[in-house]
């Protein structure tokens, strides 16, 4: 049988060539220090974990949840809202609940975008983006993350024509893979834009409360007029050590949600209820953990960024999510030097360009490993690599 021609567009997923490489190098006896896949190493939460358990003992939470989230759920994630960044949201008509926010950013797609639809997409940028685009049969007019606009894009560079015809932009702060914040005037500009041209702002936050130094990084949805233009994408996945739980929202403008709700009420049933009560108690009863994490990926942060400029990198320590991306040296691609690094220092890096061509002359360093993991890997990379040339 002859696949569908989405299915053989679609590339290889990142992550499961990653995964791959540490299955093949494990095979061979080889002990990998992975700085690669950004999947929090820290337990979730005992409250949140204790609540699972309750809830799961409960037989009413057996049965078919609601595809759009039990309103417990939808009315925790609006107070979350309000008490940390100011923002009303009606839980009935402005949230809708996700199984995880990597299948609300896939889906929107397919409420907005025909066949030779054009989307604005970050690049380098979370793949999923491109790759929901592409199954929805749209295109994807790339806006670079360049290094001289602080990994911004740049909106004035998008001609008219392409901007007239766009359904959808995605933006992502902080900034996987690139560790870039973003401050209220690019947001503003943002909104502005979207205006302008009729387009739906999709905003990745799922890094939003992963941030050091002191800073706090910047809602879409705390923008004046945000709410008229688009909707932000949440997940307790980051602040609360739940990426396999799968649980998410999305949030903001009326009829975009519920377009998606409407959307996931034909494709899926809603996330397992007692997962839902837990996540009420994660955002009501353990921001203090979220602190806590943090504070452990700020010393992370710091000892793998001065490592790394030991070797003869020029880094800064960025301000929220938790990457580190780097330039590769002389006389290698991004693929060429997380291959060199793999075979001579037995360390996973992630090539940049795996997030798209402007990706290309970089990788990626996750810092979701253990303090001493982290050392024994910049102690090899350090014996192995000696000092690079830029």
């Amino acid at each position: 049988m002859v696949q569908a021609t989405r299915i053989k567009k679609l590339p290889p997923y990142l992550f499961a060539r990653i995964e791959k490489k540490v299955e093949e190098a494990k095979e061979k006896g080889i002990d990998i220090v992975s700085f690669g896949i950004g999947d929090p190493d820290l337990p979730t939460p005992q409250p949140i974990v204790d609540e699972l358990c309750r809830q799961a003992n409960n037989p009413a939470n057996h049965q078919y949840p609601t595809s759009v989230g039990l309103l417990a759920f939808r009315q925790a994630v609006s107070e979350y809202y309000r008490e940390t960044r100011g923002v009303t949201l009606d839980p009935r008509e402005e949230v809708v609940t996700l199984l995880g926010s990597k299948e609300g950013i896939g889906h929107i797609n397919f409420c907005y975008v025909n066949p030779g639809d054009v989307n604005l997409i970050p690049d380098p940028g979370y793949p999923v983006y491109g790759i929901g685009t592409l199954l929805a049969g749209g295109e994807s007019y790339l806006m670079p993350l360049l290094e001289e606009n602080a990994f911004l894009p740049d909106l004035t560079k998008i001609p008219e024509e392409v901007a007239r015809k766009a359904k959808l932009m995605f933006i992502n702060y902080p900034n996987n893979p690139t560790g870039a914040v973003a401050e209220r005037q690019f947001f503003e500009e943002v909104v502005a834009f979207a205006k302008k041209y009729d387009i739906i702002v999709c905003h990745d936050a799922a890094y939003t409360e992963i941030a050091y130094d002191g800073y706090r990084p910047v809602s879409f949805l705390e923008i004046p007029g945000a709410k008229e233009v688009g909707i932000e994408f949440g997940s307790l996945s980051k602040p609360f050590n739940m990426t396999g739980w799968r649980i998410g929202w999305a949030v903001g403008r009326r009829d975009v949600v519920e377009c998606l709700g409407r959307l996931k009420s034909n494709l899926d049933s809603g996330q397992f209820q007692a997962i839902q009560y837990a996540a009420i108690k994660g955002l009501t009863a353990c921001q203090d953990s979220t602190k806590e994490l943090c504070s452990i990926y700020e010393k992370r942060r710091n000892l793998m960024v001065d490592g790394f400029n030991q070797m003869g990198w020029h880094l800064a320590k960025p301000k929220g999510a938790f990457y580190i991306w780097a330039p590769v040296p002389k006389g290698f691609t991004s693929a060429s030097f997380a291959e060199y690094v793999l075979d001579k220092a037995s360390v996973i890096i992630t090539p940049g360009s795996g997030y798209g061509q402007y990706g290309e002359g970089y990788f990626r360093i996750s810092i979701t490993i253990p303090e001493e993991k982290i050392k024994e890997g910049l102690r090899r990379l350090a014996e192995n690599l000696g000092k690079v040339d830029f």
